[in-house]
């Protein structure tokens, strides 16, 4: 039959990806351990429990004095709102620069979890982006930015590919493009169509395939126009900004405060 007809096995094979990646489920119970972990530890900003698909999920909130916009913050693969490399530092560092911050618990799988388990579970994450959006319009902030990293970032594209980018004002990606060896990306991200400024910040020391796609992801933003669109490379950083929590702030922060 494939001899036959090579479109119809085509068709078949995507019709099995989808039905499996909407039956596919986050592990809610290890998110729940995490939340328990880290919400009584939490020193800078208020847990806020969201909605999303039926279920409640942490978020934690962080608000500016004079908030000039917000910031949605995606964390990175298997990890929650208040992990100490790149989240931490940017929820609460952003504040100082005069950015309110809403972190968001992404959907996670066990531990050990490659890229292409999570695949099938990034539309879990749609919800819990929409529902961040909405918390921080419903407190009054006119500009949200939504920020992501690793396979935060992964998800969030894949937010964007299904509803656009009409909600958000900005996109900053943090090691866009970031899989696991011998698992390249399952789609192209939507760089090339997106409407809103972009910055796409990876470090020196990134992952190869983030460094080898860097200017094929350039090439994107620069078909999209904008104007304030930019790629930048920070000096010294490796794929989790260790240690770099001071120049991430403020290479961030330095950009949103141009966009103004």
């Amino acid at each position: 039959m494939n001899a036959r007809n090579p479109g119809l096995a085509g068709l078949v094979a995507l019709l099995v990806f989808t039905t499996a990646a909407f039956a596919a489920e986050p592990d809610f119970e290890r998110e729940a351990r995490l939340a328990n972990e880290i919400v009584d530890t939490i020193l800078d900003g208020d847990p806020e429990w969201l909605e999303a698909d039926g279920r409640e999920f942490l978020s934690i909130y962080t608000e500016a004095d004079e908030s000039r916009a917000a910031v949605v913050i995606l964390h990175g693969r298997g990890f929650h709102p208040d992990w100490a490399d790149t989240v931490n530092p940017l929820r609460v560092g952003l504040v100082e620069r005069g950015y309110s911050t809403l972190s968001l618990q992404m959907p996670v799988l066990r531990k050990d979890a490659k890229y292409y388990d999570y695949i099938p579970i990034f539309h879990h994450a749609h919800g819990r982006i929409e529902a961040g959006i909405k918390f921080l319009r419903d407190n009054g902030h006119e500009k949200v930015i939504l920020l992501a990293h690793s396979c935060g970032a992964h998800m969030a594209m894949d937010w964007i590919r299904a509803k656009q980018d009409s909600s958000i004002d900005a996109f900053v990606g943090l090691g866009l493009g970031a899989t696991d060896y011998r698992q390249p990306m399952h789609q192209p991200f939507p760089l090339d169509w997106m409407h809103v400024p972009i910055l796409d910040l990876y470090g020196e020391n990134e992952y190869p395939a983030v460094i080898r796609l860097a200017p094929n992801r350039k090439d994107m933003i620069e078909k999209a126009g904008h104007p304030k669109s930019r790629q930048q490379v920070l000096p010294a950083a490796n794929h989790y900004f260790t240690d770099q929590g001071e120049p991430l702030v403020a290479a961030v922060a330095d950009w949103l405060d141009q966009l103004e």
